[in-house]
């Protein structure tokens, strides 16, 4: 409804974030720079005794980046960091709020004296494209006879060792839809992994700040929400009026880092 499209071959953008070694992560660190119309969660700790995000109420975000003149960032986000079921600035203002805010590199007083308001969100959308650039996980899966397909089904641990040989760490995949012991093919089955392939999840260590994109893969922390049985995963193309043309099509995907 809000007319967002994607290339044939790219799957999309979900953000970039600072994880703890376990998994966990902190989130709304800065209220000051609060731009989330829909706070997800509404607390900064998640539960009901954290302190309160109020949802932003200003002004699309995008009049933030335009007084740089970054209107090739904008026209790159607008093309493969799309928003789903919202305009593509309130996915990109949800993600900034919630997680570059946690990240002391994109603090206020790391750009001493010559800060320019608003800045660092130019900074964190950069950074981040800067990555995403570097993980081709459709042209990956596809090198390795994986393709969007509503007929054929792919096995987990050929999809990781795909994208293991391409990324050198085995990233985390996520999946939605139905457990496999709960569909027909599953009936009886233990494995109740999920069995649609929606998210692919990129881990790293950064070597000084994460701008400057010097990092070093590393494995997944936890392991898939996808079903482990042999063609138990689905890979499905997206509907024609999804894709940027009108073009062949693909799944849609998530970016995490």
């Amino acid at each position: 409804s809000q007319g967002q499209l994607l290339p044939s071959d790219s799957w999309t953008i979900h953000g970039l974030w600072p994880d703890f070694c376990n998994g966990s992560y902190t989130q709304y660190c800065d209220l000051t720079r609060q731009y989330d119309p829909f706070p997800s969660p509404n607390t900064t700790n998640g539960l009901p005794n954290g302190t309160v995000v109020p949802p932003y109420n200003g002004t699309d975000i995008t009049a933030f980046i335009t007084p740089f003149g970054r209107y090739d960032l904008l026209a790159y986000m607008n093309k493969y960091w799309i928003g789903q079921n919202q305009k593509n600035w309130i996915l990109w203002a949800h993600e900034f709020s919630k997680h570059a805010t946690c990240f002391s590199t994109f603090d206020l007083p790391c750009y001493g004296p010559q800060y320019v308001k608003h800045y660092d969100l130019v900074d964190f959308f950069e950074t981040t494209i800067k990555y995403f650039l570097r993980l081709p996980t459709y042209d990956w899966l596809a090198d390795a006879g994986i393709e969007p397909s509503n007929s054929t089904t792919y096995t987990l641990k050929k999809m990781e060792k795909a994208l293991k040989r391409e990324y050198r760490a085995t990233p985390y995949l996520g999946c939605s839809g139905p457990r496999y012991n709960a569909t027909a093919a599953g009936a009886g089955s233990l494995d109740n992994g999920r069995t649609e392939l929606s998210e692919v999840w990129y881990y790293f260590h950064a070597y000084g700040r994460p701008q400057d994109g010097n990092s070093v893969p590393v494995e997944q922390t936890g392991k898939s929400s996808c079903a482990t049985t042999k063609g138990a995963i689905k890979y499905y193309e997206r509907a024609a009026n999804a894709v940027a043309g009108g073009s062949n099509s693909t799944a849609p995907g998530h970016y995490r880092s």
